[in-house]
């Protein structure tokens, strides 16, 4: 068993870490957010982190404290990476957890695997004793876009009114450009302007400053940036594995100004996002969240609502792709008490937003 933990200061790329990025690209399902940066960014603000490999299967574990004295919650991203169909290396990853669970006080390990919703790999989960979880932290459901073919044909699959804006954005003069730290105060600026006019958090300035660092100095993403006669009008924050590693390219953050919204910066930036990753050797883009709602309840909206994720929807939809569900989050529960103590204040909560 090989147990690697992180640290809070961020160091040049080690032998552990390219060794962890390497077999994280390797296994099945590699995503970015079981790669070494993500665990040193979350390990930045409020949890920490250990990373295992056992047999094949491979584990970067978040514990983040809990309120109340009821310990921390265990959590792995889109993970952990190890075929399902045979769970005797998944079943040895979750024995080699013990010892750090205990330490930890986890109440349970919450897991969300990067596969699609399936019956069969349920009633797997469920034979290791996990249950399905009302408290998902990723997107169930998303739009992913086939990166393998030519561009002329990844345009050819897009929705026509949104082909039209992507081009209509290159005549009017829309320029788009990689930024670099330097463009991270004023993409801030426009994370806040979004977040004001649409409703949602972000994070911290010191949390995208730290992302930079991690991800796009490293040439594991990059920040896009739209302008228009020199006037920034929408910006993105792309992360993906690449050097040919065939994970996908995940659409992480975005930002867009209420200044020449006509001039549909938004559809080029996104397309040049695709390009990027693609040039990587990403082999899809992950639009990262849409709805969770079945794909004919999805259709007969799309004209109608605008409101919350609706209007995202709209947007996204137009890049084609197909509209996935994941297999969602699953709890292996450790203490039963303070698990129960620790749902019921989850859906406390949830109420009162919902109220």
């Amino acid at each position: 068993m090989q147990a690697m933990t992180s640290t809070r200061d961020v160091p040049e790329p080690s032998n552990g870490q390219l060794a962890w990025d390497r077999q994280v690209a390797a296994a099945p399902q590699a995503h970015i957010l079981q790669s070494w940066a993500w665990g040193e960014l979350k390990a930045r603000f409020g949890w920490r982190v250990q990373r295992l490999a056992v047999e094949g299967a491979l584990a970067q574990v978040l514990f983040r404290p809990l309120p109340g004295g009821l310990g921390t919650l265990a959590y792995v991203p889109k993970g952990p990476l190890t075929g399902y169909s045979d769970l005797s290396s998944l079943q040895a990853l979750l024995d080699a957890m013990q010892p750090l669970v205990r330490r930890e006080r986890a109440l349970c390990l919450k897991i969300e695997p990067d596969l699609e919703d399936d019956p069969a790999l349920a009633r797997r989960l469920q034979s290791l004793g996990f249950r399905p979880s009302s408290q998902a932290i990723q997107p169930r459901r998303t739009i992913l876009v086939d990166l393998t073919p030519e561009p002329e044909q990844i345009l050819r699959g897009m929705k026509q009114k949104t082909r039209y804006n992507i081009r209509l954005a290159a005549r009017k003069g829309v320029t788009v450009r990689a930024g670099t730290e330097a463009d991270l105060p004023p993409f801030y600026e426009l994370m806040e302007a979004t977040a004001r006019r649409d409703g949602f958090g972000i994070h911290t300035k010191a949390y995208y400053e730290a992302a930079h660092r991690l991800f796009v100095e490293a040439g594991q993403g990059a920040l896009l940036l739209a302008e228009y006669e020199g006037q920034l009008l929408a910006g993105l924050v792309v992360f993906g594995l690449g050097d040919s590693q065939g994970g996908p390219a995940c659409y992480m953050y975005g930002a867009s100004s209420d200044e020449y919204r006509n001039l549909m910066p938004t559809y080029l930036l996104q397309w040049q996002a695709m390009l990027w990753a693609k040039e990587r050797g990403c082999r899809e883009y992950d639009l990262w969240g849409v709805p969770d709602e079945d794909e004919a309840t999805l259709e007969s909206e799309f004209t109608e609502r605008s409101d919350g994720l609706w209007g995202v929807y709209r947007f996204k939809r137009g890049f084609g792709g197909r509209l996935v569900r994941t297999a969602g989050a699953w709890d292996l529960v450790y203490a039963p008490l303070r698990y129960q103590l620790y749902s019921a204040a989850i859906a406390w909560r949830s109420r009162g937003q919902a109220g």
